[in-house]
C-alpha cells in the first residue's frame, strides 16, 4: 500500500504536465492557423524600438536589411545599453536614429526599453515595435504585425525562430528543435484555444495606449515572458500571429547552452512563481484560457520535461519490481511514448529544416548535455543578463 502511494505520488505531476504538453503537440500538428488580411489598409505611425548591447560586430548588417520597411510611418530608434564598444556609431553611421544609456546598477533589456519608450512620451506613435539586435523581418511581415496589435488592440507576437543551418553542431540543432517547439508548434496550438501567447522578447508590437505605463523597466531575465503575464492578467492578453516571422541566426554549441541556460532559469523561476496562481486565477474568475495559460508554463523546457519524466518511469518500474502497483510505470510509459509519437509528428510538418533526421537520433546526448544547465537550478542558479555571442564574434 505505501509503495502504491509512493509510486502514484511520484507520477501524479510528471502525467498531467505531459498530458498539457500532449495535447499541444496534438492540436499544434494538427490544426492550421488562422488566416489573416495582409497589410495594405490604414497605416499607423510605428516607432521600432531596437535594444542593443554591444552589437557593434553585427548590427549594421541588421539595419541594411531592415531599411526597406522604414519610411514617413514607421521610424527606427536603436538604443545603445551601456555598450562598451562601437555600436552608437556605426548605428549612427547606417541612418539611425541613436539613443545612448549608462546605467551600470540597472542592467538589462528591460531598463532600455524603458529608457526608449519614455522618451516617445511627448509625440507617442500609434503603435511601439520590439526588434532585438541581432534579428530580421520583412517588410510585409512588419506591416501586419503592426496592423494586427492596432486593430486588436492588444499584444501581438509574431513566430519567432532560428534560422536554419545545416551545418550546425547536433546539439546546437536541437536545441533550436525544441526552440521551434515553443515558439511555433505549441503557440499554434494555444493560439487555437484562445490561451494567450507568451511573449518572446523580439518581434512583437504593443499599441501605445497599454504599454505606455507598462513595467518595462525591470532586470528579470525573462521580462518578456513577465510582461506578457502581466498583459494576461489585466485581460490584454497577447495575441500569437503565424503568419509573420521574425528570424535569428543560431549560436554557436557553447554560446547555445549559455544563451539556454539563461532563458531556461529565468523561465523555471517564473513558472514556479506564476504558474499555480494563474491556474486559480482562472478557476476563480472563470476564465479557462487563463487557466489552461497557469498550465502550459509550468511544463518545464522541453529537455528538463523528458529528463524527469524519463527518471520518473526508472523510479516507478523499480517500485513495481519492489510489489507496486505497475499502472504507475505503465501510464508513464504510454505518456512519454505519445509525447515522442507527437514530438516526431511536429518534426516531419515544422522542423526538418531545422534538424536533421540522422541528428535526431542524438536526442539522448542531447538530454545529458543538458543536465548541468538543471543541476545549476538546485545551487548556483543564473541570476544575471549575459549577451550571447553570434557565430563569428570573438
Amino acid at each position: 500500500m505505501i509503495l502504491d502511494l509512493l509510486a502514484w505520488g511520484l507520477v501524479a505531476l510528471p502525467l498531467l504536465l505531459l498530458a498539457v504538453l500532449a495535447i499541444e503537440l496534438a492540436l499544434g500538428v494538427l490544426v492550421r492557423p488562422a488566416r489573416t488580411t495582409r497589410a495594405g489598409g490604414e497605416r499607423r505611425r510605428t516607432v521600432i524600438l531596437m535594444p542593443a548591447h554591444n552589437e557593434a560586430g553585427g548590427i549594421a548588417a541588421t539595419l541594411a536589411r531592415l531599411a526597406p520597411a522604414l519610411d514617413d510611418w514607421t521610424r527606427l530608434i536603436v538604443v545603445a545599453d551601456n555598450c562598451a564598444d562601437e555600436t552608437a556609431a556605426i548605428a549612427r553611421n547606417a541612418g539611425a536614429a541613436v539613443l545612448e544609456r549608462h546605467d551600470s546598477t540597472r542592467r538589462g533589456k528591460g531598463h532600455a526599453l524603458a529608457f526608449g519608450r519614455d522618451t516617445l512620451r511627448g509625440d507617442p506613435p500609434d503603435c511601439l515595435v520590439v526588434l532585438d539586435a541581432d534579428c530580421e523581418m520583412d517588410r510585409d511581415d512588419l506591416r501586419l504585425l503592426i496592423d494586427t496589435a492596432c486593430a486588436r488592440g492588444r499584444p501581438v507576437q509574431s513566430r519567432y525562430l532560428m534560422r536554419p543551418r545545416p551545418g550546425a553542431s547536433a546539439m546546437t540543432q536541437i536545441s533550436n528543435f525544441a526552440f521551434l517547439i515553443k515558439n511555433l508548434v505549441r503557440a499554434r496550438a494555444n493560439a487555437w484555444l484562445g490561451t494567450p501567447a507568451m511573449l518572446g522578447g523580439t518581434g512583437m508590437a504593443f499599441p501605445w495606449a497599454l504599454v505606455a505605463n507598462a513595467p518595462l523597466a525591470t532586470s528579470h531575465l525573462v521580462e518578456d515572458l513577465v510582461l506578457g503575464i502581466g498583459f494576461a492578467k489585466t485581460g490584454h492578453a497577447p495575441v500569437f500571429l503565424e503568419q509573420a516571422t521574425v528570424w535569428s541566426d543560431p549560436a554557436g554549441q557553447q554560446d547555445t547552452l549559455t544563451q539556454r541556460t539563461r532563458w531556461e532559469h529565468g523561465y523555471i523561476a517564473t513558472a514556479l512563481q506564476q504558474g499555480l496562481p494563474l491556474v486559480l486565477r482562472g478557476l476563480g474568475t472563470v476564465r479557462p484560457a487563463l487557466c489552461w495559460h497557469g498550465l502550459s508554463l509550468l511544463v518545464p523546457p522541453l529537455a528538463l520535461m523528458m529528463s524527469v519524466s524519463l527518471l520518473v518511469l526508472a523510479l516507478t518500474a523499480v517500485l513495481a519490481l519492489l510489489g507496486a502497483s505497475s499502472m504507475p510505470a505503465a501510464l508513464m510509459a504510454g505518456a512519454l511514448a505519445l509525447c515522442a509519437l507527437l514530438l516526431a509528428l511536429a518534426w516531419y510538418r515544422d522542423g526538418r529544416e531545422t534538424v536533421r533526421a540522422a541528428t535526431l537520433a542524438r536526442i539522448p546526448l542531447y538530454l545529458l548535455w543538458k543536465i548541468p544547465v538543471y543541476l545549476r537550478l538546485a545551487g548556483k542558479r543564473e541570476r544575471n543578463w549575459v549577451r550571447t555571442r553570434r557565430d563569428g564574434e570573438g
